[in-house]
């Protein structure tokens, strides 16, 4: 069965990663939540135990809404009387977007009424409304022309764990608590012996937060005071109940040997008076120490290890002040140099006060405000022979700064449309002539790709490689990263001219998301990674108009178009490229996502023979063909030279009423409309397929969209 838990945005890959842990068959991050696979009882365990959900929704029924006459039959197909007892209140939580509805306030009225007509009519009672402690939440999303009604498991927010008692004046939320402490790699840690501290302490959420962590203690367990978070019929009572007995015997033995290694302090005395209660209702007051405490004054820490957990004032209410984030990272600097910090900033300009170094910064919402969280990893890094650490280079520091100012200019975007793999750094300085791509796993690490541009005949070639290593030094500094997590493919001049040197055959791939679909990335081996982020734009656009219709790929390579269009649904995929490395690649990416079977078909071919001898029919085909080839087991290509007979040729295999998309990179192509004219309708669409974070190389490649005239 599948379902969906609900997180704050920036928690999604931590929370899938959570939810398999606790057992679930598979879970996938997507925008605000995780898409998962398995059984009601896993729905049942990760309101019990998950620390970043927000809400568990088991799916009851879906259909096409496209107004509100629709929403209502819909809702009133469903048989109430199996979810709903008669005495029951109800709740109804609607998220709308599109065109149909657009306010979700109605929406759920709709909802109610059809409720409440099908329960009249099946037992001759109506349920009552309570919006804030109802006995079943039902929850509506509707999105895209679709419908889908589902049981709020949870019950009510999860972050609320029913100790806190008295809050401060920005309150952190528990679950984004435990995102900063996995960050900060605190289970690991409180495993190894280490300490807890936080200099700014607030409430004490962080610090509870982590005591509750090590102590094994459910999330769940006292929030419903251990009864059912939900009266709706389809709940297992039984299981939910040997799940609670379970987790008060592990919670009873976590407790008792729980090591009281956990310091708090704050310069607020009030503050430290609410820490000490929300402990004590926590039961782990006794496993920490607080105390009233300027950050310059903090003592040095006596465990030699430990993570330093910290939510430092960030928004209009507490006055952020980035000599205040100085002041933290300096007393940090002196009292625990050898620890690492997980620390959640109001923003990268705020992150970069502390003057600590961040091995990964992440992009999170504490509520509505988003946050910078950043991982250090020492705090202190050791010093350089002489004592001082070497500053960057002047062209170094240079294009650190140049990225920064891009990863600012892209990170409202890059949150909103969840983009994980992204084009940081173009040559935006000539001198420093190199694309540098990003990419962040599933799992959270980041990689660089860094591909280096030949530079003109007469720079010499040691200014070249001068301009190179400048480059390296400024994005690991901003990126915080180990040569071992940077990729490079420089220009070498031999036979030719100049061409790409000797690449790492280290055989290495690593996992990557794009929207819904997992991608196998591979920066080493390879010219190309596998996959071509200009083009996301028009694969997210090509795999919505793919939805329940056939679709080609020609010239497929790692085939992430096709990916793409079978996981949004694609009724068929046929994928056709001559490298058998490409398609096996493809293959492992249909596979990963659960996809593959006859309905998807891969040919090892020449595209533009196999398309000429193929009799099928297809809805949408994309065509991204190379600028040559001259392979040995194909006939030469030159897209120049080929591209009518390649166009036509698709065009006899496109359905009534379908669309070929046909994109080519090769600078100075110019497409013969003439001599398609007579069969074809042809749109330049290359601007709206340029995502943002190339739009500072609009011609990365063009792209046009064409249909049968008839």
């Amino acid at each position: 069965m599948k379902f969906f838990v609900s997180c704050g945005k920036g928690l999604e890959y931590l929370l899938a990663d959570e939810l398999q842990a606790l057992g679930c068959a598979r879970a996938t991050a997507t925008m605000a939540g995780a898409n998962v696979e398995g059984t009601l009882e896993d729905a049942q365990r990760a309101v019990l135990w998950s620390r970043l959900a927000s809400r568990v929704l088991w799916p009851i029924a879906e259909f096409g809404c496209a107004d509100e006459h629709a929403l209502y039959a819909g809702a009133c197909a469903v048989d109430w009387a199996q979810h709903i007892g008669p005495m029951h209140s109800i709740a109804i939580d609607a998220h709308v977007s599109g065109e149909g509805i657009t306010h979700a306030r109605y929406a759920a009225q709709r909802v109610k009424d059809a409720i409440v007509d099908v329960l009249r009519q099946q037992t001759g009672q109506r349920p009552d409304v309570d919006v804030e402690a109802p006995d079943v939440r039902i929850s509506l999303v509707l999105r895209k022309g679709r419908a889908l009604l589902s049981i709020d498991l949870s019950g009510g927010p999860m972050h609320r764990r029913g100790w806190r008692k008295v809050q401060g004046l920005a309150p952190l939320k528990e679950t984004v608590a435990a995102a900063v402490l996995l960050r900060g790699g605190w289970p690991k840690v409180y495993a190894e012996g280490g300490d807890l501290l936080d200099p700014m302490c607030g409430s004490g959420t962080l610090l509870i937060e982590g005591a509750l962590m090590a102590a094994d203690v459910a999330p769940g367990l006292r929030r419903h005071g251990g009864l059912p978070p939900t009266r709706w019929l389809g709940f297992d009572v039984a299981s939910w109940q040997t799940l609670c007995a379970e987790a008060r015997q592990r919670a009873q033995r976590g407790l008792a040997i729980l090591r009281p290694c956990f310091h708090g302090s704050d310069l607020d005395p009030h503050a430290i008076r609410a820490a000490r209660e929300n402990a004590e209702n926590a039961e782990v007051r006794e496993a920490i120490g607080f105390s009233t405490c300027d950050i310059a004054a903090l003592p040095a820490q006596a465990n030699p290890q430990g993570v330093v957990v910290c939510n430092p004032p960030y928004d209009a209410r507490l006055q952020a002040d980035p000599a205040l984030y100085r002041a933290l990272g300096d007393g940090l600097k002196l009292a625990a140099p050898n620890w690492r910090a997980a620390l959640l900033c109001g923003d990268a300009e705020l992150a970069r006060a502390t003057g600590l170094r961040a091995k990964k910064s992440y992009q999170i919402f504490n509520g509505a405000i988003e946050c910078s969280l950043i991982a250090v990893d020492p705090i202190e890094p050791p010093q350089r022979e002489g004592g001082e650490k070497r500053a960057l280079p002047e062209g170094a520091q240079m294009v650190a700064n140049r990225v920064r100012k891009n990863l600012d200019k892209l990170a409202r975007w890059r949150q909103q449309e969840q983009v994980t793999c992204f084009r940081a750094y173009d040559a935006d300085i000539p001198e420093y002539a190199c694309a540098v791509d990003v990419y962040t796993t599933v799992g959270g690490d980041t990689w660089l790709h860094v591909q280096e541009y030949a530079a003109p005949a007469e720079i010499p070639e040691a200014t070249t490689r001068k301009r190179l290593n400048d480059l390296l030094l400024g994005v690991r500094e901003v990126f915080g990263l180990p040569k071992e997590r940077v990729a490079v493919k420089t220009r070498s001049t031999g036979k030719g001219g100049s061409k790409y040197g000797h690449f790492d055959h280290r055989g290495e791939f690593l996992t990557v998301e794009e929207g819904s679909a997992r991608l196998q990335v591979n920066l080493f081996d390879y010219l190309d990674t596998g996959l071509f982020l200009d083009h996301r734009p028009l694969r997210a656009q090509m795999a919505r108009e793919a939805r329940g219709k056939r679709f080609l790929n020609l010239f497929c390579y790692t085939g992430v178009a096709s990916v793409q269009a079978a996981v949004q649904g694609a009724l068929e995929t046929t994928s056709v490229d001559l490298s058998a490395t490409y398609l096996e690649w493809l293959a492992d990416n249909l596979r990963d996502n659960g996809v593959g079977g006859t309905r998807h078909r891969i040919a090892q071919a020449d595209a533009l023979r196999w398309l000429e001898a193929d009799r099928g029919q297809y809805d949408v085909i994309f065509c991204d063909p190379p600028t040559f080839s001259n392979s040995k087991r194909a006939n030469d290509f030159d897209v120049q030279r080929d591209h009518v007979r390649l166009l036509r040729a698709a065009l006899a295999r496109l359905a009534a009423g379908g669309v070929l998309y046909f994109s080519n990179n090769f600078r100075r192509f110019r497409l013969d409309e003439a001599a398609l004219g007579d069969v074809a309708r042809i749109e330049d669409i290359s601007a709206s397929t340029i995502p943002p974070d190339f739009s500072r190389n609009a011609r990365i490649h063009r792209a046009w969209r064409i249909t049968h005239r008839s």
